[in-house]
């Protein structure tokens, strides 16, 4: 272990350092090391700010981190932002962000960007290196035709539309690679079509967009000789929407035990919004005193007006928002704990979106259920579209499912 860095002290370069064989010291004790007069100034600081602004993971394990950090390290040069990842993994129950954060703000801190990478390039970028050495180098060419780093210039995907895409094609490309494809030029028309088969309904539309946008970016790049996925035609969806059985609405609001959730379950059941639109929404998006709500999606913009349900669960969420997070800056409606204080104003994850409906009901199937109810008593498409914000095919779906006397004689 390394010894207390002087203020002045230059790196020459930097090496990992192991944290364990302090963990191994100081685990169990009660008492924290005695530091410099500037550490205890900063500790006491920052201990001070944790009592009061509640700040998320910065209970007392955040301080022994940092107690541990400024113990073997000094506060006199600034720390480099991997000891603090590492010392918190080598302990149990420690944090890191808010550690981090602190530091950041006394000018005591080196940032590792690897640290902050989008988090879904990163499983993209192991997925893919992760593959056979052929299959890696043609997929991760795909990658950059995504990325806007192809031959033909065109707008570049996000990582997270990368993933969704690649996640799909990865039991595809498993598959052949098991059956003993080394390259992607080997893939025939019939392997293809074989893929397509093996899913159904919106997943299987998935796959062949995926597959689709595979072999063209491949063959953009000349790559391949031949595009496999050529004669894949775009599938229509034949499955009607579903109802929600009565019985089990009136318990969903019971089980949800927080404002976060109250007020997500009433967005999706009475507004039908779906969890992108939701984990995105800002707090400059709600005007309670006019009782609006502006809903994003993509490039477009909607109102929605909140009756009074809504509206008292919004009231109420911005109350219990304030009262546990009076410091945050993060700029969205919805947050919680990991991500309130952020410095990034990162919005919250869209599994803790979808995390807040009880065993046996999903997002999906009460918006579809909303959305259902709401063609039941119009029987206008767009009406529908105006209303819940989408497109003209999905509002005829659901005016089929809800009237199909009406709709049973109409050219298809």
């Amino acid at each position: 272990m390394a010894s207390v860095v002087p203020a002045g002290q230059q790196v020459l370069f930097r090496v990992r350092r192991d944290w364990a064989p302090v963990m191994t010291r100081f685990r169990g004790r009660q008492e924290l090391p005695e530091l410099s007069q500037r550490a205890a100034v900063l500790a006491e600081e920052f201990d001070r700010q944790r009592r009061e602004r509640r700040r998320p993971g910065a209970g007392r394990e955040a301080q022994r981190a940092l107690v541990l950090l400024l113990r073997f390290l000094g506060a006199d040069a600034p720390v480099w932002e991997h000891d603090v990842y590492d010392l918190t993994r080598a302990g149990s129950g420690l944090y890191a962000r808010a550690v981090c954060e602190f530091l950041d703000a006394h000018g005591l801190l080196v940032e590792a960007p690897g640290l902050h990478r989008d988090r879904d390039e990163v499983w993209v970028e192991r997925t893919v290196s992760g593959m056979p050495a052929q299959l890696s180098h043609e997929v991760g060419t795909w990658v950059s035709v995504l990325r806007g780093e192809g031959r033909r210039q065109h707008l570049p995907r996000g990582f997270r539309c990368i993933r969704r895409y690649l996640a799909r094609l990865q039991p595809v490309l498993v598959g052949w690679s098991d059956r003993g494809v080394v390259s992607l030029r080997e893939v025939t028309d019939a392997d293809v079509a074989q893929a397509a088969k093996s899913l159904t309904g919106a997943s299987g539309g998935q796959l062949d967009c995926s597959l689709r946008s595979l072999f063209r970016a491949l063959k953009q790049e000349r790559v391949i000789f031949h595009d496999p996925a050529l004669t894949l035609g775009v599938r229509r969806s034949t499955s009607l929407p579903r109802s929600v059985p009565s019985d089990v609405l009136p318990f969903v609001f019971e089980e949800a035990k927080s404002a976060f959730g109250r007020l997500v379950i009433a967005l999706v059941a009475v507004h039908a919004l779906n969890g992108e639109e939701i984990r995105t929404l800002l707090l400059s998006d709600l005007d309670l005193s006019r009782g609006r709500l502006t809903v994003r999606h993509g490039m477009t913009r909607r109102t929605i007006h909140l009756e009074p349900f809504t509206h008292q669960l919004a009231a109420e969420w911005l109350t219990v928002r304030n009262r546990r997070w009076p410091a945050s800056t993060n700029s969205h409606l919805l947050v919680t704990g990991h991500c309130a204080l952020a410095a990034a104003g990162p919005p919250p994850d869209v599994t803790t979106i979808r995390g807040v409906f009880p065993k046996g009901m999903s997002l999906d199937a009460l918006r579809q259920d909303r959305i259902l109810d709401e063609a039941r008593a119009t029987a206008d498409p767009l009406h529908l579209m105006r209303l819940f914000g989408i497109g003209d095919s999905a509002a005829m779906r659901y005016v089929t499912a809800a009237h199909p006397e009406r709709t049973s004689k109409l050219p298809r």
